[in-house]
């Protein structure tokens, strides 16, 4: 019977693919384990957004962020004997053709939007920001000569700009109202 406990980690260590150990408090688990909960948020919009078109392309991007996962949870300097998945170009174009195609049915922005007015869409929100942490995280990796492929870091932005036309979207959509941000004077 599989144990989900190995009690390997009971002393604050654990260990990357390719064998090497290191503190759960290194940047490229907080890197990775950010990279997780953003995925749990978006797992949660398509739960709540209940629109098929939109869990669809949310599965795609869950399937790529456990891409972008197992590239932050192998060690960069360690000959890996498994085959994980990788990230491509057409990943980054396949997320801006998404942004573009609800743009077109979205009415144009005369203001900042404040996350609100339906559940889903304000939950698309807080993944929007948790994607934004887990792109600054990368880039502070790369600050800390931490190898990390800067498409990583290009997909990431991209997410963060999808997620927020998804929310705006899901409003869209549900005839739920855009709450502007009207700068108090």
């Amino acid at each position: 019977m599989f144990k989900i406990y190995t009690k390997t980690g009971d002393k604050g260590g654990t260990s990357l693919i390719g064998g090497v150990r290191v503190p759960k408090s290194h940047i490229r688990i907080e890197s990775y384990g950010t990279v997780d909960e953003l995925n749990s948020y978006i797992g949660m919009v398509s739960d709540m957004a209940q629109h098929q078109q939109i869990s669809t392309w949310l599965r795609e991007i869950q399937d790529r962020l456990f891409t972008i996962g197992s590239v932050l949870a192998t060690a960069p300097d360690k000959e890996v004997k498994m085959k994980l998945p990788d990230l491509h170009d057409a990943d980054v174009t396949w997320l801006e053709q998404r942004i573009d195609e609800m743009n077109e049915v979205l009415p144009e922005m005369r203001s900042f939007i404040l996350p609100g007015g339906n559940l889903a869409s304000s939950t698309c929100h807080v993944a929007r920001c948790v994607c934004r942490r887990a792109e600054r995280i990368c880039v502070a990796m790369q600050e800390h000569q931490e190898v990390i492929p800067q498409l990583v870091i290009q997909y990431l932005n991209r997410l963060s700009d999808l997620l927020f036309v998804l929310a705006r979207y899901i409003s869209h959509i549900n005839n739920a109202p855009e709450i502007e941000w009207r700068a108090r004077i």
